[in-house]
């Protein structure tokens, strides 16, 4: 995979050669390239914003140095041999950063990211693109920073390990938080290693007792605990048919029943005192 970053502050980009990801650059499995926006100014201050019109507070990113900084990218690309770029905007206007997509960015063979500061860009910049390649606008939550390049740290350690060879267990996502399949709207339960004994704290005993079906259904019953604890909204969203006997049981035991207006095992909804929610 092939990685742009377009930037104002190229530093803040240095995490990407560490770890996981710098690893995998030094293996050659992802080509990282960082470049500075400013490279494409022409005048004497490095101008990359101005005023916005309609007037209002901030400035906004000019449209001359991001299209002449993309037209440069995708042009090297293509002379390196990359192919099917896709534009990555990070902005807490965004589609939520979730799982999924990160699987679904993990198989795009190059990735272009615009992390802005400010207001953000002049919208014309990202219309333009849209009619080059896919765009994908990211927020990585409900709130907002000073500029987009922590996102473009997160969505690409995400979809970095999802790489094949990344990771040296090929398996290690498979039960993730979120990961496609069994764990697709649940979030992984507590994780335990040695010693089997800690300040007077033990571990579950069904981890010592090497029955493999019975320690998958502990692990999947604390997914369901902490899932209806900490997010019970993904438990409203899911899909009943992911749920089978022993999930409706648990869920039953957590206070959670099937919508009896729905079809059966509809989707589930949490009892409190009694009363629906």
């Amino acid at each position: 995979m092939r990685l742009d970053v377009v930037t104002i502050f190229p530093d803040y980009l240095e995490p990407l050669n560490v770890s996981l990801v710098g690893k995998a650059r030094a293996r050659g499995q992802l080509n990282v390239q960082v470049h500075d926006l400013r490279d494409w100014t022409y005048d004497r201050h490095n101008t990359v914003d101005d005023t916005p019109y309609g007037g209002g507070p901030g400035m906004v990113m000019k449209t001359e140095p991001w299209g002449d900084a993309l037209d440069s990218v995708l042009a090297d690309g293509y002379e390196t041999g990359s192919r099917a770029p896709s534009l990555i905007v990070p902005t807490p206007s965004g589609r939520p950063f979730t799982q999924e997509l990160a699987v679904e960015l993990s198989e795009r063979p190059w990735l272009i990211f615009t992390p802005a500061r400010y207001e953000g860009i002049d919208r014309r910049v990202i219309d333009e693109y849209a009619t080059r390649m896919p765009v994908h606008e990211v927020s990585i939550g409900d709130y907002v920073l000073a500029g987009g390049e922590a996102a473009v740290l997160v969505i690409t350690e995400a979809v970095a390990r999802l790489l094949p060879g990344v990771l040296g267990n090929a398996e290690s996502h498979r039960d993730d938080s979120f990961a496609p399949g069994a764990m697709a709207n649940l979030l992984e339960g507590p994780v335990y290693t040695k010693p089997p004994e800690w300040r007077g704290r033990g571990i579950p005993d069904v981890l010592l007792s090497g029955h493999h079906g019975k320690i998958a259904r502990w692990r999947r019953d604390e997914a369901l605990r902490r899932t209806t604890a900490n997010r019970p909204d993904l438990i409203e969203r899911c899909d009943p048919k992911v749920f089978d006997k022993k999930d409706r049981e648990m869920l039953s035991i957590l206070g959670w029943s099937p919508d009896p207006a729905g079809e059966p095992y509809g989707r589930f909804w949490r009892r409190t005192h009694g009363v629906e929610e």
